[in-house]
């Protein structure tokens, strides 16, 4: 799918600008639709009238302005048309309907199975889709696109899965070509971190902060949505916020990615699970195995979190020690990156308060003290996070202003020159808007 979407004429294009107009600053009567594209007033007229009768616009009250005669004001209609969001890591599977306001309609969710291999991962996503679209009792032709968010490195202009540390059968899928073939709508592919630190930033705690970085804490892997200038970052392959990946110690253990000492690999919700584990088989006491049913092996890094916030000793230690490791990676973002805005996953919440306090320790005395003097970390406020933002991408796609289609012979010109080996600048990768 091209970065830029094309139309065949001009009338095709003015309707989709005052769609997005609407979007980004209706409600707005005419005259002010006027003042803000310059179309001709009987232009605007004759568009605005088909997209009522389409049932894409609405009418919402009259303007208030207290001199001259008021005019009727139009807002898109949020219920005609639908984006799907799905959101998935070794953990879970999330697929939500969201009208276009991002307002979820409906949602269904399960546990990742990953036991068959990718077939099953591939039926269980579509599956997880269809459920989605059953309950919201929408029609697939009322989608107007569909975002896939992936735990893993994603190729978005492609729309491929490139691979994941963490579901290590995700290798060079396709999944844009696999659900456009099935789903009669534009797909859009993204990476997890990135997704939820879209929706953050639109949605939640981010506030619509240009720069802005996303940490992501999952079952077995640590990643960054990094947001600069309003943009995701992709990178040159794709593989921009890798933080767990990032060295942190000499001699640390082993992690998924083949390396060793790595911020997942000591600081990860796997790996402190492995550590409590390590503790009770060596003697050692924690409430923590309450919550797991008195069985060590159900202990999830998630109940370790909620154990040190209700004041376990052994739960808070190693809670502390990762907060700690965390802080430090962090810090190098924020070395490296300059944000005005930190957002912790909403999941490390449930270690409490002194978690966060923890972690802003570590950043400022460890960052810059330039860089950290206005910066705010929080912990973000969505945790449907991942659909929010795929959707909110696949959405973005749609109302992107469209180009005019390019002339036969531009076209024909560019492809004989690709063919001859000239170089040809193209645009850059692709940045989706945040």
């Amino acid at each position: 799918m091209d970065r830029m979407k094309h139309c065949k004429t001009q009338r095709e294009r003015d309707l989709l600008v005052i769609e997005a107009l609407l979007r980004k600053l209706g409600p707005l009567s005419q005259v002010e639709i006027h003042d803000l594209t310059h179309f001709q007033r009987s232009a605007i007229s004759g568009l605005v009238r088909d997209l009522l009768k389409q049932e894409r616009l609405v009418e919402a009250g009259r303007s208030n302005n207290s001199r001259g005669r008021k005019q009727v004001l139009l807002r898109l209609n949020e219920e005609h048309g639908f984006v799907l969001g799905i959101g998935f890591d070794d953990e879970a599977v999330l697929a939500a309907v969201m009208n276009l306001h991002l307002r979820i309609v409906s949602m269904s969710r399960e546990e990742t199975r990953l036991d068959s291999g990718m077939d099953e991962l591939l039926h269980q996503l579509l599956s997880c889709a269809r459920k989605a679209i059953k309950q919201a009792g929408i029609n697939e032709e009322s989608l107007l696109g569909i975002g896939v968010a992936g735990s893993g490195l994603v190729n978005s202009r492609e729309g491929t899965m490139l691979m994941s540390s963490t579901i290590e059968f995700l290798n060079q899928v396709p999944l844009r070509h696999i659900f456009e073939k099935m789903f009669p709508a534009p797909v859009m592919i993204l990476n997890l971190a990135g997704a939820k630190a879209v929706a953050e930033r639109t949605l939640g705690a981010g506030a619509m902060a240009d720069d802005m970085i996303y940490v992501e804490y999952g079952k077995t892997g640590i990643g960054a949505g990094i947001i600069s200038n309003g943009k995701l970052m992709h990178g040159a392959r794709h593989a921009a916020g890798e933080l767990g990946h990032t060295h942190m110690i000499e001699e640390g253990p082993a992690c998924k990615c083949g390396s060793f000492g790595c911020l997942e690999a000591i600081a990860g919700a796997a790996a402190i699970q492995t550590r409590i584990q390590k503790a009770i088989a060596d003697g050692g006491g924690s409430e923590v195995l309450a919550l797991a049913g008195g069985n060590p092996a159900n202990v999830s890094g998630w109940m370790i979190l909620s154990a040190a916030k209700a004041g376990d000793k052994a739960c808070a230690a190693i809670v502390e020690q990762a907060a700690n490791y965390l802080g430090l990676g962090l810090a190098n973002l924020v070395n490296l990156f300059n944000p005005s805005v930190l957002v912790l996953d909403q999941r490390l919440k449930l270690a409490g308060q002194g978690l966060l306090d923890q972690v802003i320790k570590v950043v400022k005395r460890q960052a810059l003290s330039y860089s950290t003097k206005n910066m705010r970390i929080l912990f973000g406020k969505l945790s449907e996070a991942s659909v929010l933002g795929a959707g909110s991408i696949a959405l973005e796609k749609h109302f992107e202003i469209p180009t005019l289609k390019p002339p036969r012979f531009m076209i024909e010109s560019l492809s004989r020159l690709s063919r001859r080996g000239t170089q040809i600048e193209s645009p850059p990768e692709g940045s989706e808007a945040a």
